[in-house]
């Protein structure tokens, strides 16, 4: 979802421990059970990776998630780290026989190789990860790439071959605004980012992140669904339903309410669901399968 620069140290994550930052592309993702065998078992073939579960309103979580996203930045991709929300995805949660969050579940080839629960110290974590790739190395084959020394993760190398530039300034302050839970400061940081530079690859996808999270900050979810329900004639009201589904993650669902509004509806009502569906396709981004397949589903239902 909304990714915050790994090479910014010191960034507050938000209360889901960072499920909204992501430390290296393709190292730290979100996993529902939909996409469970695909980005995590199959993964598992070619890279350790350790499954983090977490609640929104879990003190730990909060403190936890920046640690292992950090670790995961400093192991440089030698392990990935594939984040699930325990309390949106409860039967993957079972079906891995979680009994307390935060929890991380360790897999490779496919098989479960180890568990912890809670909350450890870092340097107790580090050497865990240190040992994990041991194994992946010794009874896999997995060659992990070097390390970066601990505390600089991806910015390490910073100036060579490949490093990314600094962070722009005013996308620096989206990040502080939305760390301080200023989300209407966080969305003005990135139109200006936006002003500059229409097509910014970063700032695009976290606006569409912020914009959701106005409007669903204080919305009673379920009471948005029923209401959609009772009133299928109101596209704002179709529409508000689907920012509910997703924000809950049901991310099919969400899609799916908003491509039959997009075949029921005319003029500007079926414009507000099309719109609202491409900013749900610029959140998830273009890796996301359900981008593709949502896109497909959207032309044929518009044309």
């Amino acid at each position: 979802m909304f990714k915050q620069p790994a090479a910014r140290p010191g960034a507050a994550a938000d209360a889901r421990g960072g499920a909204a930052a992501q430390a290296l592309p393709g190292v730290v993702f979100d996993v529902a059970e939909a996409d469970f065998q695909q980005l995590v078992l199959e993964r598992s073939t070619q890279v350790p990776v350790m499954v983090y579960l977490w609640a929104e309103r879990d003190g730990q979580t909060a403190r936890f998630g920046p640690v292992l996203e950090a670790l995961a930045a400093e192991f440089n991709g030698g392990f990935v780290l594939a984040r699930v929300d325990a309390v949106a995805n409860q039967q993957l949660a079972m079906a891995l026989r979680v009994e307390q969050v935060p929890s991380v579940k360790v897999i490779i080839g496919g098989e479960l190789i180890g568990e912890f629960a809670g909350a450890p110290p870092e340097e107790q974590v580090r050497q865990l990860i240190k040992d994990l790739l041991e194994l992946a190395e010794r009874e896999f084959g997995m060659v992990a790439p070097p390390a970066n020394p601990p505390g600089e993760g991806a910015a390490a190398g910073a100036g060579g071959p490949g490093a990314e530039p600094p962070l722009d300034p005013a996308l620096a302050a989206a990040y502080d605004a939305l760390a301080a839970d200023d989300l209407d400061g966080a969305a003005q940081a990135l139109r200006n980012v936006l002003s500059a530079n229409p097509a910014h690859p970063e700032a695009k996808p976290a606006l569409a992140q912020v914009e959701l999270l106005r409007r669903t900050k204080d919305l009673d979810l379920a009471a948005a669904i029923a209401a959609a329900e009772s009133a299928p004639q109101d596209i704002t009201a179709r529409c508000l339903a689907a920012d509910a589904l997703l924000a809950s993650g049901d991310v099919d669902g969400a899609i799916a309410a908003l491509l039959a509004c997009v075949r029921e509806f005319a003029g500007p009502e079926r414009d507000q669901a099309r719109l609202l569906l491409l900013d749900y396709f610029e959140l998830l981004g273009p890796e996301d399968p359900r981008v593709a397949k949502g896109r497909g589903r959207l032309a044929a239902a518009l044309f």
